[in-house]
């Protein structure tokens, strides 16, 4: 067995902003897994968030053993960029040996499209709004907040897609004082979701608190583990494959939220379709499906993901999995 890792650049199609900067492109790693001439691959987005570089991500790929196997992977690296584009290389690599489709060798239905939110950056509100009118034929809007003048920006997005259900991401950026305040108005707007109003160490202060809205744990959930940590102070987990460290451990805190009492929303990075192709398994049936990073891309793999008024599709064989 075979383990290489390269990194690959994809220009965005626009420049794209949150609450902690802006970018023009999305830096992500390829991660090939080679078995008896035959090739698995996967995809990862190391996040400054969570203390990940390029550099660092790829160190710990290429301190792996030569063999490895998905469940001894678990073991070998935490939960992060590094594991999941291993893992889901791997994945690819056992479907291709077996010649079975992912969901097959997961034990799940085949998988149909699913709508998937459209993330409208951070601008100034008339920008907003013209970025909303844009895409108002689409069913489902997410927004970038989390700065002290986020309702105008949100009554921009109303008013520009006034037909289009909206979800709002804050990235940790707002108080409990600040959400409380904006609360009402979330729902006077008719937002359906808030993702992570408060950073994810001090987030205690929401236990107890009214949520009229569902309010979603994003940078307060990776992996399992992450789970007891949220009792009382969320209603949705938002899955990541590369919080999780890979399909493997999503799959499983999908499960184990579910069973919690949890709604799932199913969330990505800025990256590729390639990145998004083993979380098209999880969005089935989610609350929220938020796998767009291609359609914020000017450029994407070969054989890209559909996308059209069905949402997104599975992969195509030619693409993973």
């Amino acid at each position: 067995m075979k383990i290489t890792v390269t990194p690959d650049v994809f220009k965005l199609a626009q420049v794209f902003t949150i609450s902690r900067g802006s970018r023009t492109e999305a830096k992500v790693l390829t991660v090939r897994v080679e078995e008896n001439g035959v090739v698995g691959w996967g995809e990862c987005v190391p996040y400054a968030r969570y203390d990940e570089t390029l550099e660092s991500v790829t160190e710990e790929i290429e301190g792996l053993p030569a063999k490895i196997d998905r469940e001894a992977l678990y073991d070998l690296l935490p939960a992060g960029a590094a594991r999941n584009a291993v893992d889901c290389a791997l994945w690819d690599l056992e479907c291709k040996q077996a010649g079975k489709r992912a969901w097959d060798l997961a034990g799940l239905p085949k998988p149909g499209p699913e709508i998937t939110a459209y993330t409208l950056s951070l601008a100034a509100p008339a920008d907003m709004q013209a970025q909303a009118a844009k895409n108002a034929h689409r069913p489902l809007l997410k927004i970038k907040l989390g700065t002290p003048d986020d309702m105008p920006r949100l009554e921009a997005v109303r008013a520009g897609a006034p037909k289009s259900t909206i979800i709002v991401d804050a990235n940790e950026g707002w108080s409990a004082e600040v959400y409380a305040d904006l609360a009402p108005h979330l729902v006077r707007l008719g937002v359906a979701l808030v993702e992570q109003p408060l950073p994810a160490g001090e987030d205690d202060a929401l236990i107890g608190m009214e949520r009229p809205v569902p309010v979603c744990a994003d940078e307060s959930a990776h992996d399992c583990t992450s789970l007891p940590k949220l009792k009382g102070k969320y209603d949705v987990v938002n899955i990541k494959l590369d919080k999780t460290g890979g399909l493997t451990e999503a799959l499983r805190l999908r499960e184990a939220a579910v069973a919690e009492g949890y709604k799932v929303m199913v969330g990505c990075m800025v990256g590729s379709s390639l990145a998004m192709a083993p979380a098209t398994l999880l969005a089935q049936g989610a609350m929220v499906t938020d796998l767009d990073g291609p359609l914020l891309l000017g450029e994407d793999r070969d054989t890209p993901l559909l996308f059209d008024d069905k949402g997104v599709h599975p992969p195509n064989v030619a693409l993973w999995g």
